[in-house]
């Protein structure tokens, strides 16, 4: 048996690095769409930090896992069971690009958050349409786990796919309603039952 040279030992370790970056590119995708959150505390880093997560709940906004499984839970809410079609993920030393359509139901309400404070701004009501929006997701892994995610999302394809634009009279009245009822669920959830921001 030959002794490997430092070629041979630099090639490896490259490789194990960009597989363990697939798997973690991956194995994100997966919580999303299966809704196990436990792989969430071995994926992300403490301090992980969603840069895509300002119109989520305040929880998605924080750093480490528990941002990330607030962001699954969400967009499951939202979507039942989305699924991703990872058509290429490219692996840089500690970097990764997917390209991914996002595939599902609008099965429940899309709750926008777009408030500094977390209050609820928008809600689509669901329409039951299946959609399929193209995406590109950008990951930066530190010591085996992802620390950074950003995206950037075919948004108005999405909406009109859902029937959320062009806008009709009886469907602006469901999302007026809708939004009454999510920040009134928005108050009596928090724990001072203050109101939240208009």
């Amino acid at each position: 048996m030959t002794k490997p040279t430092s070629a041979d030992t630099l090639s490896s370790v490259s490789s194990t690095d960009a597989a363990t970056v697939d798997r973690l590119v991956r194995e994100q995708f997966a919580i999303i769409e299966t809704g196990d959150l436990r792989l969430a505390d071995t994926n992300v880093t403490p301090d992980f930090v969603n840069h895509r997560a300002g119109h989520e709940p305040l929880a998605a906004r924080r750093r480490g896992p528990e941002a990330l499984k607030a962001t699954a839970v969400w967009l499951r809410r939202a979507f039942g069971e989305p699924r991703f079609e990872i058509h290429h993920i490219e692996v840089s030393g500690d970097r990764a690009t997917a390209w991914v359509t996002m595939r599902g139901t609008h099965a429940g309400p899309f709750v926008v958050h777009d408030s500094p404070d977390g209050a609820v701004t928008e809600v689509f009501p669901p329409t039951g349409r299946a959609f399929a929006a193209r995406h590109v997701h950008w990951f930066r892994v530190v010591d085996g786990a992802i620390a950074e995610h950003d995206a950037v999302r075919d948004d108005l394809d999405l909406a009109k796919q859902l029937g959320w634009i062009p806008p009709r009279p009886a469907y602006i009245a469901r999302m007026i309603l809708a939004r009454r009822r999510e920040r009134s669920r928005a108050a009596t959830a928090r724990p001072d039952n203050s109101s939240p921001g208009r």
